[in-house]
């Protein structure tokens, strides 16, 4: 198989560790290696955070520069950050959510605009999905890291089955969530697909 490197950015709260274990666990659980780590900015809700996910045939934890594969973003402004580290060919997944920083909300920076940087640079290979509004629509608020986990799969660059992720979020979240994050989980899926063919 080939190598895959994944890189999942956004802020505190938003479920991006949660989500680099269960797709770790699900890759563990093929018998195909996988090496994860975690970077952390603020010890706070709100602090940057970065989790680096390197599939196959590999061992250190650090990405090269420029390799890598998929980037799942939870934060707008945080995925546009993580394009520093991106090449031409890399797949992008962007939560259209934006969270506003302190430091915006006390005046001493501005929030930019997150598709004036897209034209500017000419970003390819990026989707924009809500997936806030997809989680609402399933009842549960904090799955909004399933529905970019489904968009993820959706790329097909994963080496696992739809099934093998499915169970591993049984195995990370309580009964009582299961349906509404596989829920979740499915229809960033299919909004992926949807959104591949009419943009990409």
């Amino acid at each position: 198989m080939n190598n895959v490197n994944i890189s999942l950015v956004g802020v505190g709260g938003q479920g991006v560790v949660s989500t680099g274990i269960i797709l770790g666990n699900t890759v563990a659980r093929k018998g195909i290696n996988v090496v994860m780590s975690e970077i952390h900015g603020m010890a706070q809700r709100g602090g940057i955070v970065t989790v680096d996910l390197r599939i196959g045939d590999v061992y250190g934890p650090i990405i090269p520069e420029g390799k890598i594969d998929l980037i799942i973003g939870f934060e707008a402004l945080e995925t546009i950050r993580a394009l520093k580290r991106a090449s031409r060919k890399t797949r992008i997944i962007m939560n259209t959510e934006r969270i506003i920083p302190f430091t915006v909300n006390i005046g001493d920076e501005k929030y930019p605009d997150i598709e004036e940087i897209i034209k500017k640079f000419d970003i390819r290979n990026i989707i924009g999905i809500d997936a806030v509004n997809i989680a609402k629509q399933t009842g549960n608020l904090q799955s909004v890291n399933m529905v970019l986990l489904g968009a993820a799969f959706a790329t097909e660059l994963l080496p696992i089955e739809e099934k093998d992720i499915e169970e591993s979020i049984k195995i990370q979240f309580p009964e009582y969530s299961w349906e509404s994050n596989i829920k979740a989980f499915r229809i960033g899926m299919d909004q992926y697909r949807i959104l591949t063919k009419a943009y990409l």
